[in-house]
């Protein structure tokens, strides 16, 4: 079995480490633990590793979050990965801070990013899992909010939570979607 893994973000250094980059950085983590390193590949980075003899294709898209459809098509054609192998892990500001919520389908709920990826597969039958990252700002503020570095009082919980989705995604890889839901979603 092949999966494709999507963590989305924005591409550039001025984004590293931001909530709208929280899939860059569950990707990281996961594919250090793996000891496997992104490459630098069309529409964005791709790091490969097997998981209990499943392989996995992590993608960081270089398309901006919201032109993501295009790297997750190509990817999916390019690795020749089926729909129901794909998990995107992205931002969600209608769940507290650390908070994790997996899905096997589901609409964009207004995130570009999935929005984009909705219309370029002509589908919302893919799994998805969203990362808590709050909503703490003023009416108005949300960009600079979504595009904005974590605070020291997060730094805990967002690094236990970057652990868990990636045993999360892991979890989706090995015993499949709904086990994965049943444990980690909360």
């Amino acid at each position: 079995m092949k999966y494709l893994i999507v963590g989305l973000g924005n591409p550039g250094a001025e984004y590293a480490h931001t909530r709208h980059n929280i899939g860059f950085d569950v990707l990281d983590y996961w594919a250090e633990m793996n000891k496997a390193n992104f490459e630098d590949c069309r529409y964005g980075w791709i790091a490969k590793f097997k998981v209990r003899g499943h392989q996995v294709v992590c993608l960081k898209p270089s398309t901006y979050m919201n032109l993501s459809g295009n790297a997750v098509r190509y990817w999916l054609a390019q690795e020749k990965i089926e729909m129901s192998n794909l998990l995107v892990i992205t931002d969600d500001l209608n769940l507290a801070t650390g908070v994790l919520r997996m899905r096997g389908k589901g609409s964009h709920g207004g995130h570009n990013g999935l929005r984009h990826i909705n219309e370029t597969l002509m589908s919302e039958e893919y799994a998805r899992l969203r990362f808590g990252v709050g909503d703490k700002f003023e009416k108005g503020k949300q960009v600079n909010y979504v595009l904005g570095k974590w605070g020291v009082d997060d730094e805990e919980v967002i690094a236990n939570s970057i652990k868990k989705a990636s045993e999360a995604a892991q979890s989706f890889c090995i015993e499949g979607i709904n086990r994965a839901m049943n444990i980690y979603n909360g």
